[in-house]
C-alpha cells in the first residue's frame, strides 16, 4: 500500500501536536508544514520543510498529498473555517485524525478535517460535521448533531439529542442537557451548565445554571 503523505497547516502548538499524533497513531506520514507567506519565518519545523501556504499545491500537489488543518482556540473557529475552505479550493483531500484511544460507537458519523483526541466517547446515531475539534475526554451523547467548525475543549458533557450549530465553543467541564439546541457561535464558558433548551446566536453563557452575558461576540473574530 502506498504511503499516505499529509501536509499540516501551521507551526504552533497544535501543529506540533498534530505531527505527534499522526506520527504515532495513524496511517499517515507528515511530510511538510504550511503557513501563510507573511508568517513564514523558518523553512523547517520538527525536522520537516515549512512552505508558503499560497504555493503549497505547486510543491505538494493535491493528487499526491493529503492535508490537515487542525487549528484550535476560542478565536480560531472562523480562521479554521477560512483555511479549510482555501484547502478545499486547492483540490486537497482533508483527513480527520481520530485517536485510537477514543471510543466511537457504531452508527456515529464524522466529517473531514476533524481532530478527535484520546478518551472521547461518541455514542451511536450522532453526526459530527467537518472541521470539528474534540479535545481529550469529552462525552458526546447519542442521536445528536454537531455542525461544522465547532470546538469542544476537555471534559464537556453533551447529552443526548442535542443540536450544536456552527462556530460554537465549549469550555472545560461545560455541561449541556439533553434535547438542547445550541445556536450558531454560542460560547458556553468553563464549568457552565446549560439547562435551558436554546441559546441565542453569538451569545456568551456562564455559570450554573448558565445565563447569557449582555452583548454578543462579534462573528468576525470568533
Amino acid at each position: 500500500m502506498a504511503e499516505k503523505k499529509v501536509v499540516v497547516f501551521g507551526v504552533l502548538d497544535t501543529a506540533e501536536l498534530a505531527h505527534f499524533y499522526l506520527t504515532h497513531d495513524s496511517e499517515y506520514s507528515v511530510c511538510a508544514f504550511a503557513v501563510h507567506q507573511k508568517y513564514l519565518e523558518s523553512t523547517e519545523f520538527r525536522g520537516l520543510p515549512v512552505v508558503a501556504f499560497e504555493e503549497v499545491q505547486e510543491i505538494y500537489p493535491p493528487e499526491d498529498y493529503y492535508f490537515f488543518a487542525p487549528m484550535t482556540g476560542r478565536k480560531m473557529n472562523k480562521l479554521r473555517e477560512s483555511v479549510y475552505n482555501e484547502v478545499k479550493s486547492k483540490g486537497y483531500r482533508l483527513i480527520s485524525y481520530i485517536s485510537s484511544k477514543a471510543t466511537i460507537l457504531p452508527e456515529a458519523q464524522i466529517g473531514d478535517n476533524c481532530f478527535i483526541l484520546e478518551d472521547n466517547t461518541i455514542q451511536p446515531f450522532t453526526t459530527i460535521g467537518n472541521n470539528v475539534v474534540l479535545w481529550s475526554g469529552n462525552h458526546i451523547g447519542h442521536h445528536g448533531q454537531i455542525h461544522d467548525h465547532v470546538f469542544f475543549t476537555s471534559h464537556v458533557v453533551m447529552s443526548g439529542h442535542c443540536t450544536i450549530n456552527s462556530h460554537s465553543f465549549f469550555g472545560v467541564n461545560a455541561t449541556i442537557r439533553d434535547y438542547t439546541e445550541i445556536a450558531q457561535g454560542t460560547l458556553l464558558a468553563m464549568g457552565a451548565s446549560l439547562t435551558k433548551q436554546k441559546t441565542e446566536a453569538w451569545g456568551v453563557y456562564i455559570g450554573n445554571p448558565a445565563k447569557r452575558l449582555e452583548g454578543k461576540i462579534s462573528s468576525e473574530i470568533y
